[in-house]
């Protein structure tokens, strides 16, 4: 009996000793998990926390800031370019967000696997539409523009075209903007597809790879790349631009 009795102690003890050793692996695992997540807390801890919670409304305010000061260099009549500055500061957090999250995304994420047939051919439709409008626009700006330079300077080839050319050049920034308006709609276009209009997406296209051991980070990157937000930003700025540089541009030539 007595025997029995050490035995069923020792099968006990081992018994004891085996469902022990699982709960030790367990928390070790544990806590090796729980230093992981807080390195990686830490690797994020110096971005704000109201910056982490609301990126599209930090966006909105940021953008919104710029533009008054544009605005305000406008009234103080300030050097000519620290305009260009403010313009970029005002689209540089969602443009660099942008550009940092498509250039993440492979192509084969956004295929356009829900479009329609209707849908695929007027989009088709409208590029071809606006294409004919900026060839017309261009035919009848060259013929104003000739007709212009020669009734300013008359018969003489040189004059004609050294104007020719110093024109071209004056153009070259006002065509600089209308292809980065451009840049900035596609890439809204693609900003829309991939991630929604939604602050914090719930489901998105962008590859789970993409910033993965820094997720704060990572839910500033994709809110502040917002395809609103970069219309404004980007988009809105840039109009100005283009007026402004159409205005500087009509001055010259009248003078």
């Amino acid at each position: 009996m007595s025997e029995g009795g050490g035995d069923a102690g020792a099968k006990a003890a081992a018994v004891e000793e085996g469902g022990g050793m699982p709960s030790t692996a367990g928390s070790a695992a544990d806590g090796a998990t729980v230093e992981g997540t807080e390195a990686k807390a830490e690797r994020d801890s110096w971005l704000p926390r109201w910056l982490v919670a609301h990126p599209l409304y930090a966006g909105w305010a940021w953008t919104l800031l710029w533009a008054g000061l544009i605005v305000l260099d406008e009234v103080v009549d300030l050097a000519g370019w620290t305009w260009y500055l403010l313009v970029l500061m005002a689209a540089l957090p969602t443009l660099i967000s942008t550009l940092v999250v498509l250039h993440a995304t492979p192509r084969s994420h956004l295929r356009a696997v829900d479009a329609t047939v209707l849908g695929h051919f007027f989009v088709r439709f409208l590029a071809l539409v606006a294409a004919f409008m900026v060839w017309a626009a261009s035919v009848v700006m060259s013929a104003s523009i000739s007709t212009t330079v020669q009734s300013v300077i008359g018969d003489s080839e040189k004059e004609v075209t050294a104007l020719g050319f110093n024109l071209i050049l004056a153009a070259v920034p006002l065509v600089l903007s209308v292809l980065w308006m451009a840049f900035i709609v596609r890439c809204a276009w693609f900003l829309r597809r991939l991630r929604g209009w939604r602050q914090v997406p719930v489901k998105t296209r962008v590859p789970k790879k993409f910033l993965r051991g820094r997720p704060r980070l990572k839910r500033v990157v994709v809110g502040l790349a917002h395809p609103g937000l970069l219309l404004v930003a980007g988009l809105g700025t840039s109009l100005l631009a283009v007026f402004v540089d159409a205005v500087e541009l009509t001055l010259n030539v009248l003078d």
